[in-house]
């Protein structure tokens, strides 16, 4: 009777099973985190919708950005993003942005017959999703089927009131730019899409007419120059006249300033001369009048012992001499008048 030995299940293949195992189940929860959630980025928000029950239909809560939880097959979540969307009117397939929904330039027929292709960027953001989807419907339909058309007929009906020339006058066409954001505002604000901007980015004519209007615009540039440098040229000459006077003005003021300077030093001068003058004179009689009171009091009395002390005073510093005073030989040597005599 044969036996049969069970042999161990060698330890590669039970990791591998297990391996297997642990991938099925990873797939299968993120299936199931995948079908169960919706996650809202930061500059988005959602719609949540109910597909049967009491309260079946959209439902009037916007849901904040974040991770929500979603019952598959019961409900689901309409995200619509919360930034700055553009539309852009351009048949140029290089200038065309790659974050705008772009349709075809706008051909106008201008008030005097003309047709004219213009480049049109409208910007514009949600800001009501439950509006936008009640109104319009889910997904991208809000673009193709409000926005564009709605733009379309607006900025044909605005922009077509200008004549072909007024296309050239950029205060015109920024005017009728702002027409058409008003009015295109009033057309999309009942479904909670609020209008930014209404650019006016190119325009151009049929060739023929094109040159027609480049040559009268170069004509009223020449004229329009031809007038500037007119006015220059007679502004040029009022500056010249103006300077001029102010010149004359000038060189009147300095000589009447020289002349004003001539006058008060030559005052001054004469001012000068006589005062000191006048002191000279004032010093001259005091001299003369010191010298007639001198005299006076020389011919006074005691007038003698004046010129005794003059006299004493020229013979300062010479040798004494002793001589007497009485008898026959006496002599007196402050007896001037006698020794000028016996002499």
């Amino acid at each position: 009777m044969a036996v049969k030995i069970p042999f161990p299940t060698p330890p590669v293949a039970g990791f591998v099973k297990y391996a297997v195992l642990a991938g099925i189940a990873g797939l299968f929860l993120i299936f199931l985190w995948v079908s169960t959630t919706v996650s809202i980025g930061p500059d988005e928000f959602g719609i949540r919708q109910v597909y049967f029950g009491p309260g079946k239909g959209l439902q009037q809560d916007i849901f904040a950005p974040g991770t929500h939880i979603l019952v598959p097959g019961y409900e689901r979540f309409h995200v619509f993003s919360r930034k700055l969307q553009l539309v852009e009117f351009n048949d140029d397939t290089i200038q065309r942005s790659e974050m705008a929904d772009v349709t075809p330039s706008i051909h106008i027929q201008t008030s005097e017959g003309y047709r004219v292709v213009v480049d049109v960027t409208v910007a514009y953001r949600i800001v009501d999703p439950h509006k936008l989807i009640t109104s319009v419907g889910p997904g991208r339909l809000f673009v193709t089927a409000l926005v564009m058309p709605r733009a379309d007929q607006v900025l044909r009906q605005k922009l077509g009131e200008l004549n072909a020339e007024q296309f050239y006058s950029g205060p015109l066409r920024r005017q009728k730019a702002l027409e058409c954001m008003d009015l295109l505002t009033k057309e999309l604000s009942p479904s909670g899409i609020a209008v930014w901007g209404v650019l006016v980015r190119h325009y151009s004519y049929d060739e023929r007419y094109q040159e027609a209007i480049e040559q009268r615009k170069i004509q009223d540039q020449m004229v329009f120059k031809n007038r500037a440098e007119s006015i220059a040229a007679t502004e040029e000459a009022e500056k010249n006249r103006v300077l001029a006077e102010g010149k004359a003005t000038i060189d009147v003021e300095r000589e009447r300033g020289t002349s004003e300077v001539t006058k008060i030093t030559a005052d001054y001068d004469l001012y000068s001369r006589k005062r000191i003058a006048e002191g000279d004179l004032l010093v001259e009689l005091a001299k003369a009048q010191s010298k007639a009171m001198e005299n006076d009091a020389l011919n006074s009395a005691g007038a003698s012992n004046l010129v005794g002390l003059k006299m004493a005073d020229a013979i300062r510093n010479t040798q004494v001499i002793i001589v007497p005073t009485d008898g026959a030989a006496a002599m007196n040597p402050l007896d001037l008048e006698r020794l000028t005599r016996d002499w």
